[in-house]
């Protein structure tokens, strides 16, 4: 009571003494600042005038010692608190304005500023080849952003995104950029991998802040690139993380609505080359509502791709585009403008080859009439001696050429047919490297005889890839389906494989057992994965071996997941799904066992038998496989010893073998020769040392060129004794039988069921007689 006692009487005579009224705004002068600490030792807050807040900053510049010496006089002498309230008072409207103000600007944030994104300086004239995926864009998203009016009349609501998919390197991203820089509209790129962080929560606030982004730039487009990587199925989710990160995203397309952004759309577009791992809840009407596939081009579209891309490159004038699209299957966007690059650096080194210096060649001092004696390498005369010349480096010709170019030089550069030429087997396709399909090596050179069979392929499956219009033109419709059978080793591997490289087509190899899986559907969706990807990348042909694992003939003992497998492959062959230029060959060694089903026409219209070569047939596949093998026969294949060979395979003693025994019987020869050899250099090596020396593996190489070891007729001899038969008599007559039954089929028009002959290769006569 003493204390506030005290205060109020020396806030009363100081009141009296310097006549100041609450009510009025304090002078700004700099008398002020005896007001300051004294209002400040007011224990009652609202006492205290607002308008202390704003006093000037010059205050606190007057001497603080005259006023406050009154005050300390006045103070009751007992009470020991109040100058340490007046100095810490003092002290304190210095430091409060600053908290104020931070406290005032984190209140009063500015709002942060909207990104300009511009619309991409792609045009649709840079893209070639995906005309048709161009016009389906154009429709889906091109009206609504340039005619909003259109729905706002009709009442309807337009499409809200798109998902394009396809193989690498098809032009996915490059057409979302072409389309948006065509439309002039802002363009939001998001990259999937970059949503993802490492904080909870973090990933789901990146994507709100793309969609707020977009909603304030509408009407736009937010395109989404890989977005398989922050998609996937919910029921397979490794982490809840993944979850949330579906779920924010669904929520947030729903909420970009039409009537939510005063009817301005904001389109969105996603590609992926992995759509069946997306989650299905994005794949649904309202958020994707058109999805547009991006096949791999097949030969038309290559040519205008590569016609779209050589416009600003310097060409000779003469280069076929239409021949490079018919050389390059397989390659996509991507692959075709590497090549363009390969083929420059073919000019590149052309120019660089015609600028080189010539090769110098090294010089070393004569010796010859030399004093005896130390000889100074200064006095020695230097000998040039060309037998070693030394061939020039890249490096030492680029250092070599003259910066800049000669003008002489430029005039007359240019890229020229050869270099594309040169420049295609440096490409290897993405196809290849991701695992689609790719133009198999196997060319008709290296298969010997069955010309009967290749002339058959060769009508059925090549002419329809190479010549589409003629057969449109008479309408004759191609074979769905070949089906190749016969005994085991006569090729019908490799004839599906010439086929798809003479037609130019990609090639799908699928080993029956391999499509099998013990969880149930697992299986039927690899089968339809074989075919989505086929269509993909048409022309295709898909070649099953081995079909009678994987169809088998349906009864009552077959298991339903087996019989599901049948049903799907049925399906898939003449189903409802479109097979446009899609062949399918299958190759089996038991017709028997396939179910009938597949061999109808519309699946398999074709069924030839692959037979056991005749006499002149195995001397052909013979020569084939010498010269595919690159086997060194004594005189070559015009010599006395390949004369002889030639004789036994033509002969009686060779018949009943396939072509991969008469392949076997070769390498069984060239191996005979080599044992020969290494025995000769056994021999003639000296003890036992000598044999386990550092030097022997370099003294039987050194010999074996030297002597340079050959096959011969001998050797071939030995190797019948040694090489049996595949196909035994009894199955011979069997797999005969069966050829008639299947021939009748098509000529009188039965079913396989009706066949009263049960004719099986299941029997112990069956089997193979080694000793044949």
């Amino acid at each position: 009571m003493a204390l506030n006692s005290s205060v109020t009487g020396l806030w009363t005579s100081h009141r009296q003494r310097s006549k100041l009224n609450l009510n009025s705004v304090p002078p700004p002068t700099p008398p002020s600042l005896p007001t300051a600490p004294t209002d400040e030792l007011l224990p009652v807050p609202d006492l205290l005038p607002t308008e202390r807040t704003d006093a000037p900053p010059t205050a606190p510049t007057t001497p603080p010692s005259q006023p406050l010496s009154p005050l300390l006089e006045s103070a009751d002498p007992s009470s020991t608190s109040v100058p340490l309230s007046i100095d810490a008072v003092i002290s304190s409207p210095r430091k409060r304005p600053a908290p104020a103000s931070k406290a005032s600007t984190s209140k009063r944030s500015k709002p942060t500023p909207v990104p300009e994104r511009p619309p991409p300086p792609t045009r649709l004239s840079q893209l070639g080849g995906v005309q048709p995926q161009i016009d389906q864009l154009l429709r889906a998203i091109g009206r609504p952003l340039r005619f909003p009016e259109l729905y706002l009349r009709l009442g309807t609501k337009p499409p809200r995104g798109v998902l394009l998919h396809g193989p690498p390197g098809c032009g996915k991203t490059m057409l979302a950029n072409a389309v948006a820089g065509e439309l002039g509209v802002p363009f939001i790129p998001v990259s999937a991998p970059s949503v993802v962080a490492g904080t909870s929560g973090e990933s789901e606030k990146a994507l709100r802040g793309y969609f707020d982004e977009a909603a304030k730039l509408a009407p736009c487009i937010l395109f989404f690139d890989e977005i398989d990587a922050i998609t996937p199925k919910r029921d397979n989710a490794q982490r809840e993380m993944e979850r949330r990160i579906v779920a924010q995203l669904l929520t947030c397309m729903d909420e970009m609505s039409w009537e939510k952004l005063d009817n301005k759309p904001v389109i969105f577009i996603a590609a992926t080359n992995r759509p069946d791992s997306i989650d299905p809840a994005l794949r649904r009407p309202g958020r994707f509502d058109l999805e547009i596939e991006m096949p791999i081009p097949d030969e038309a579209a290559r040519e205008q791709i590569l016609r779209v891309q050589a416009e600003k490159l310097t060409l000779s004038g003469d280069v076929d585009f239409r021949m490079l699209a018919k050389l390059t299957p397989g390659f996509v966007g991507a692959d075709l403008e590497a090549l363009m690059t390969s083929a420059g650096e073919c000019a590149a080194d052309r120019i660089f080859h015609a600028l080189s210096l010539a090769p110098t060649f090294p010089v070393y001092p004569a010796l010859e009439g030399a004093p005896e004696g130390d000889i100074s390498m200064d006095d020695a005369p230097l000998v040039p001696v060309p037998e070693t010349a030394i061939v020039p480096t890249f490096s030492s010709v680029f250092f070599s050429i003259p910066n800049p170019l000669p003008a002489e030089a430029l005039a007359n550069l240019s890229l020229t047919p050869a270099d594309f030429l040169t420049a295609i087997p440096l490409i290897t396709p993405s196809s290849k490297r991701e695992g689609f399909p790719s133009p198999p090596s196997t060319s008709w050179s290296d298969i010997g005889a069955l010309h009967g069979v290749r002339e058959e392929l060769h009508m059925a499956i090549v002419q329809p890839i190479r010549r589409p219009e003629v057969f449109k033109r008479l309408g004759i419709s191609a074979p769905r389906g070949v089906l190749l059978w016969g005994p085991p080793g006569n090729g019908k591997t490799m004839l599906a494989r010439a086929v798809a490289s003479e037609g130019r087509a990609g090639f799908i190899a699928v080993k029956g057992p391999e499509l099998l899986n013990k969880y149930v559907g697992e299986s039927e969706r690899s089968v339809r994965a074989v075919f989505a990807r086929a269509r993909a990348s048409s022309p295709c042909v898909i070649f099953f071996d081995e079909i009678d694992a994987l169809v088998p003939r349906r009864s009552d003992k077959l298991s339903e997941a087996s019989t599901n497998i049948v049903n799907t492959l049925l399906t898939e062959l003449d189903g409802l799904s479109e097979r446009k230029a899609i062949y399918v060959i299958g190759a089996t060694n038991r017709p028997d066992m396939i179910d009938p089903a597949l061999l109808r026409p519309g699946r398999f219209d074709k069924l030839l038998y692959v037979d056991l070569p005749k006499g002149l047939e195995r001397v052909e596949i013979g020569r084939t496989v010498v010269n595919r093998e690159q086997v060194p026969v004594r005189g070559g294949l015009l010599g006395d010893d390949w004369r002889g060979v030639e004789e036994l395979l033509a002969s009686d003693r060779a018949d009943g073998m396939s072509g991969a025994d008469i392949a076997a019987l070769v390498t069984e020869a060239a191996t005979t020769a080599l044992r020969d050899a290494l025995g000769q250099a056994m021999h003639h090596s000296h003890g036992e040392d000598d044999l386990h020396g550092p030097s022997t593996e370099q003294s039987l190489r050194e010999q074996a060129e030297a002597e340079s070891i050959h096959v011969e007729r001998r050797h071939f001899e030995e190797a019948f004794n040694n090489v049996g038969r595949s196909v035994g008599e009894g199955m011979r007559r069997r797999y005969e039988a069966l050829r008639r039954k299947f021939e009748g089929v098509r000529v009188r028009g039965k079913g396989i069921e009706d066949e009263k002959e049960n004719i099986s290769l299941d029997d112990e006569s069956n089997t193979a007689d080694a000793g044949a």
